[in-house]
C-alpha cells in the first residue's frame, strides 16, 4: 500500500498515530464499535469533537449516546446522538403522522447530531459510511437500554456549504429537503441562525414511516408511547352556546386579577371533563394550554395587550373558580345544553350506578351513568363517616327513574334501596348477591324462579315487559 495513511485525535495536546499497513477491506471488516458509558470516555469525545467538528461543540440535547468506531484500539470515527427535533416539516410528511401522533411519539426518532471522522477520508473513502451503517445497526438496541425505548427511525442534518452528504447517501439514508435555518439549543427551544441544512433520514425498522402513523401501534411498539394529549371533544362551532350557558353564574371571587369570567373557566372545565380529562385544577390548566387559537377565541379567553395572543386561565384561576360553585349548579348548567346538543337520554338505557374514590383527594363520590351513552345523571359526594348507601339514596331522588333498569353492586343490595327504587322511582333493578350475604342468598335461590324478573315488578300490580340486562363495558366513574 506504500505509506500509511495517518489521522490524529487530542489526548490533553494533538499526537499522531498511524495505521497498521493493511487493505482498506481489512480495516473496515475490523471496524469495532464502542458504546461510551465511561465518564473519561465521555470527556475524550467531547474534546475532540470539539476540536474535530465545525461547530466547535460537543452538546447534545435530551437524550443522547455517544458512540466511538476503532481499529485496533485506535478511535477513527466519532458519532453522537441526541433527541429528534421537535418539528420538521419534510420529516412529518414523510412520516404522515398527525400532529397529536407526533407528540406521542417524536422520542421513538434519534438524531445524528455529531459526526467525526479522525482518520484522512483521502485515503479511507469508505470509512465514514461503514461507521454510520454500524452504529445504525445497534443504536435502537442501545437505547432500549438506556432509556427504555427502542428507535424506529432517525435523522440527520448536513451543512451542503461544507460537506455533500455522501456517507448518509451511501447507507441508504433519504434526502428530504432543507431545513428552515433553526438550530436546537434547548429541550424545547429554537434560533434561527440562517444556514438551512440538508435533512437526511432514515428507517430504522421495515415500514418505519407507516409504523409512527399507524392508527394503533402494535406491539411491543405500543407500550413505549406516551399518553395523548386530551383534544376538545366539544366542537367550536357549539362553544359559544356553552359559554352563554354558564354566563349566569354568581362570581364570588375578588375583584383583582380577574382576567377571566367565570363563564369562560367553566366553560373550559365542561370541555375538559366531557373530553375525558382527570385531574383537578393542574391538569384543567395542562388541558386549556392545548386549546386552539379558534377555541381560545370563542370561548372569550383574555387576550394579553403586549402580544396579542389569547391566554388561557392560570391554575390559581381554576383553583378559586371550583371553590365558587356547586356541582349541582354545574350540573343545571350542563344537563339542559347536553340535551340541546345532543338530544335527550334515552330512556332505554341501562343506568349503571357505583362509588370511586378520587385520586390522591380521598374525595368518594357515587354517580349515575348512562350506558352505553355514558350521559352522567348525577354525581353525589359520600358524607364523612358514612358509605355509599345513604348517598346512593340521595342521588336517586332528583333522577327521572321511571321505567328504567338501574344496575348496582352488591353494596346496595339493600331492603331500602331496592324499595325506594321499586314503589317510589318506579325503576326495574339489577343487583348482585354474593356468597357472604348467605341468607338473602338463600331466600332468592328457594323462592325465585329461574326466569324471574330481577324487579319483580309484576307485584306491583303492572304488567310490565321483564327487560333482558345486556352486556356493556362499564365506564370509569369521574
Amino acid at each position: 500500500m506504500g505509506k500509511a495513511p495517518r489521522f490524529c485525535f487530542a489526548r490533553g495536546m494533538s499526537e499522531t498515530f498511524s495505521l497498521p499497513k493493511c487493505e482498506l477491506p481489512s480495516v473496515l471488516d475490523g471496524l469495532e464499535v464502542r458504546l461510551l458509558v465511561d465518564p473519561a470516555d465521555i470527556q475524550r469525545w467531547n474534546d475532540l469533537v470539539c476540536e474535530h467538528h465545525y461547530l466547535k461543540n460537543a452538546n447534545l440535547v435530551g437524550e443522547q449516546l455517544r458512540y466511538a468506531v476503532a481499529f485496533q484500539g485506535q478511535w477513527l470515527a466519532l458519532l453522537g446522538w441526541s433527541a429528534a427535533s421537535f418539528y420538521l416539516k419534510d420529516r412529518e410528511c414523510w412520516l404522515g403522522w398527525s400532529n397529536l401522533q407526533r407528540r406521542a411519539r417524536l422520542h421513538l426518532l434519534a438524531q445524528n447530531s455529531r459526526f467525526v471522522v479522525l482518520a484522512d477520508r483521502s485515503f479511507w473513502p469508505n470509512l465514514a459510511s461503514r461507521a454510520l451503517a454500524l452504529v445504525c445497526q445497534r443504536l435502537s438496541r442501545d437505547w432500549q437500554q438506556t432509556y427504555d425505548h427502542p428507535i424506529a427511525a432517525v435523522e440527520s442534518f448536513v451543512d451542503s456549504q461544507l460537506f455533500r452528504g455522501t456517507a448518509y447517501k451511501a447507507s441508504n439514508w433519504t434526502l428530504l429537503g432543507n431545513t428552515d435555518g433553526f438550530g436546537r439549543v434547548a429541550e424545547d427551544f429554537y434560533v434561527r441562525h440562517e444556514r438551512t441544512k440538508q435533512l437526511w433520514v432514515k428507517s430504522l425498522e421495515p415500514e418505519g414511516p407507516a409504523l409512527l402513523s399507524s392508527a394503533q401501534m402494535p406491539e411491543p411498539w405500543s407500550r413505549h408511547e406516551k399518553e395523548l394529549p386530551s383534544r376538545c371533544a366539544v366542537s367550536t362551532a357549539h362553544l359559544p352556546s356553552l359559554l352563554e350557558r354558564f354566563s349566569g353564574l354568581s362570581d364570588t371571587r375578588g375583584g383583582q386579577g380577574k382576567r377571566h369570567p367565570l363563564r369562560t373557566i367553566f366553560a373550559i372545565i365542561a370541555c375538559a371533563k366531557l373530553s375525558g380529562k382527570p385531574g383537578g385544577h393542574r391538569a384543567l390548566y395542562t388541558y386549556a394550554k392545548s386549546l386552539t387559537k379558534p377555541q381560545r377565541r370563542a370561548l372569550h379567553c383574555w387576550t394579553d395587550p403586549r402580544t396579542g395572543e389569547r391566554e388561557v386561565p392560570s391554575e390559581s384561576s381554576f383553583y378559586r373558580a371550583l371553590k365558587t360553585v356547586t356541582p349541582g349548579q354545574i350540573q343545571a348548567v350542563l344537563d339542559p345544553w347536553l340535551d340541546e346538543v345532543l338530544g335527550p337520554v334515552d330512556p332505554s338505557e341501562l343506568v349503571a350506578m357505583d362509588g370511586k374514590t378520587l385520586n390522591h383527594s380521598g374525595v368518594h363520590l357515587v354517580s349515575a351513568v348512562t350506558v352505553p351513552s355514558l350521559r352522567c345523571l348525577g354525581v353525589v359526594a359520600v358524607a364523612d363517616k358514612t358509605n355509599e348507601i345513604p348517598a346512593l339514596r340521595q342521588l336517586v331522588d332528583p333522577i327521572d327513574l321511571d321505567g328504567r333498569l338501574v344496575e348496582m353492586d352488591a353494596l346496595h343490595t339493600q331492603d331500602q334501596t331496592v324499595q325506594k327504587l321499586l314503589y317510589e322511582k318506579g325503576a326495574d333493578y339489577i343487583v348482585t348477591l354474593k356468597d357472604n350475604q348467605t341468607t338473602l342468598l338463600a331466600t332468592a335461590q328457594n323462592l325465585l324462579p329461574q326466569d324471574t324478573p330481577p324487579s319483580g315488578g309484576r307485584d306491583r300490580g303492572q304488567s310490565r315487559t321483564p327487560r333482558a340486562p345486556r352486556h356493556h363495558r362499564y365506564p370509569a366513574h369521574p
